[in-house]
């Protein structure tokens, strides 16, 4: 029976693919009583194209491929030594909007940084997380039939 946990994995440095994969089969398998869950996880060199993103956005890729992605937004780089945050959450149940939960995750991010002396701000008109002009977390996220993966990636 669900109960209001969730439960943290950390699965440290991974292909992107396999995750991927996980992460769809643990949203197809899932029904009431599963656990929400959170995936930690560093990925193996990949540029990541987002439903909005194009051939021409990705400059010079040199050896390292170029995935497509079922999230939003353009490309996005991962790699080792940046910490990604899978966030497995049935919204429905935990009673939470997207502008909710991006919002709570952009606060999180904040105060994290805060905590390491990091002056950091989300922003109106761009989900992420900014040091000063630059961003320094992305937030993307997935819309499947039950429940919203929410993807956030910050450099270490």
């Amino acid at each position: 029976m669900y109960q209001d946990k969730i439960l943290v994995r950390q699965l440290g440095l991974q292909p992107y693919e396999a995750i991927s994969q996980a992460m769809h089969n643990f949203t197809d398998m899932r029904d009431e009583n599963s656990h929400d869950e959170i995936w930690l996880v560093e990925h193996y060199p990949v540029f990541t194209q987002g439903q909005a993103g194009k051939a021409e956005h990705i400059l010079m890729p040199g050896d390292i491929p170029v995935v497509q992605s079922d999230r939003g937004g353009q490309v996005t780089y991962h790699g080792p030594g940046q910490q990604v945050m899978y966030v497995l959450l049935n919204l429905k149940r935990r009673k939470l909007g997207v502008r909710d939960l991006v919002t709570l995750l952009e606060q999180t991010v904040v105060n994290t940084l805060a905590e390491i002396g990091i002056e950091a701000h989300p922003r109106a008109d761009a989900p992420g997380v900014y040091v000063g002009e630059k961003k320094i977390c992305s937030l993307g996220f997935t819309y499947p039939s039950r429940l919203l993966i929410p993807r956030f990636s910050a450099k270490r």
